[in-house]
């Protein structure tokens, strides 16, 4: 017994010794004194100290010699909790580290961690700067300088410079496979970029995945995302089923509104991204995929990220070559190619051909349009349905206020919502939130009503109603702007 004892930590002990030598990322063992049990061979190069000078040394003496600025696994032996952090080594590397704590019978025993370089990312995020500043140094010279002709293909209207620039960067960028990450408000056409984006794309031949992370309910995520086998859990089909991840083999994967992803498949969607492969649910064997990612959101990752929403390390890998788009109330010479484009879809999918009286145009470059071209393109097909003639919004055939813009009633919440004195950020926001919701809560019929209007997930949307002690119907307590909304 003993010797079958012995037989199988020395298997277990030969299984780390390989890990750890063919690991991709940099990998340290340390004891709980803070001596170096073991490291990869690539900390060699990130470090600057060879493999026999690491495991001879501790971490207090890395951090004193400043090989570690800081070390993470110091931070774990205090706090005896998984960490995860940015180093600077001493060759001047940028590194991502994470590491976590092993306990033996109820005590520490050693520090696991893992770190990635990442110095070569913020060269090339460095290089799309300077990319970005040469490209506005051009449309300063003249709107076309530099520039194609053409830029309003399929979906996209420009005429601004604003969004020249952001097109002539993205053009540039597209032969590469760089992940580029739209940033902008709901609404300013972030998915039309980046269908634009694949079709300038070396990959314009594959497919187009489009995914809304806000809109799959968590439940299911995991199955659509990454596909199932036969008999995987109750209800999967008979045959089986690829998920969206290698349906994007060889073409273009778009996450749109990552920042919903949750937080258990930030880490999986991670593993994909780094390894390039994915294992359906229920299946043993990965399965090789090639896709280009482009991912976007309204919201700040960054704040996300330090309010443990999102992992800091997916948020390095995505974060390559971030693009903001303006909203359309900064861009308002956009708003005539959006109009046109968008009546001559009406008036094709309709059979009419309707046209803007020119008493309209006033009303319609003047509004700030708080949803953007989402709102536009709505409000156009409104009116159009609703015209009693070909000329949409011509005098004597109906009352002017049936055309003219609304501006939504969350401007009369944010009136509502004055600060209080002593209140942080966070509490203003919260009860900024809380009245945006009751609002909503008076028409919306249900949860699922409610998550489509705000265009994030129902369970989300049950999360923020129980936090605020809302339900929908109108059969809520109503929130003041003085009331407590810390449950």
């Amino acid at each position: 017994m003993s010797q079958t004892n012995d037989d199988a930590l020395l298997n277990k002990s030969a299984l780390l010794n390989k890990i750890i030598e063919t690991a991709h990322d940099h990998l340290f063992v340390v004891d709980a004194e803070g001596r170096i049990l073991d490291v990869s061979p690539g900390c060699s190069a990130v470090y600057g100290m060879s493999r026999e000078a690491l495991m001879a040394s501790n971490v207090n003496q890395l951090v004193a010699q400043g090989v570690l600025s800081p070390s993470i696994s110091q931070q774990v032996l205090k706090t005896q909790q998984p960490c995860q952090m940015m180093q600077i080594t001493g060759t001047g590397r940028r590194v991502l580290a994470e590491a976590y704590p092993v306990f033996v019978d109820g005590r520490l025993d050693c520090v696991v961690s893992r770190s990635m370089d990442l110095t070569d990312l913020q060269l090339m995020q460095d290089e799309y700067a300077l990319l970005q500043k040469r490209i506005s140094d051009q449309l300063k010279r003249g709107p076309d300088a530099g520039l194609s002709e053409e830029l309003a293909l399929d979906e996209l209207e420009i005429r601004s410079n604003a969004m020249r620039e952001m097109a002539g960067l993205l053009r540039r960028v597209a032969p590469t496979d760089a992940t580029v990450m739209i940033l902008g408000e709901s609404g300013v056409g972030k998915t039309a970029f980046a269908r634009q984006l694949h079709q300038w794309s070396r990959r314009e031949a594959g497919p187009f995945i489009d995914v809304n992370c806000a809109a799959i309910p968590d439940n299911l995520f995991e199955s659509e995302m990454f596909g199932y086998q036969p008999g995987a859990f109750s209800g999967a089909a008979r045959g089986g089923k690829a998920g969206m991840l290698e349906m994007a083999d060889g073409g273009t994967l778009f996450l749109d509104e990552i920042a919903e992803l949750p937080l258990t498949l930030q880490s999986k969607l991670l593993k994909v991204i780094q390894d390039g492969q994915v294992t359906r649910l229920g299946d043993t064997q990965p399965r090789q995929v090639n896709f280009r990612l482009v991912v976007a959101t309204h919201q700040d990752l960054a704040q996300a990220v330090e309010a443990g929403r999102f992992r800091l390390d997916l948020f390095y890998r995505i974060n390559v070559l971030p693009v903001t788009l303006p909203p359309l109330r900064q861009r308002r010479e956009d708003i005539p190619g959006l109009v046109n484009l968008q009546l001559a879809r009406l008036n094709e999918r309709y059979g009419h051909n309707r046209v803007i009286h020119p008493s309209l145009w006033n009303e319609l470059m003047s509004h700030d349009w708080p949803g953007n071209v989402r709102e536009l393109e709505n409000w156009l097909e409104r009116a159009w349905l609703t015209s009693m003639g070909d000329v949409i919004g011509a005098p004597g055939q109906t009352s002017a206020e049936t055309y003219a813009p609304v501006t939504p009633r969350g401007s009369e919440v944010m009136a509502e919502a004055e600060p209080v004195e002593g209140d942080s950020l966070k509490d203003m926001l919260e009860r900024y939130e809380s009245q945006v919701l009751s609002q909503l809560c008076e028409t919306a019929n249900s949860t699922y009503a409610l998550a489509k209007r705000l265009n994030i997930s129902q369970p989300s949307v049950v999360r923020k109603l129980r936090k605020y002690h809302l339900c929908c119907g109108g059969r809520q307590r109503r929130m003041t702007a003085g009331s407590s909304i810390k449950a």
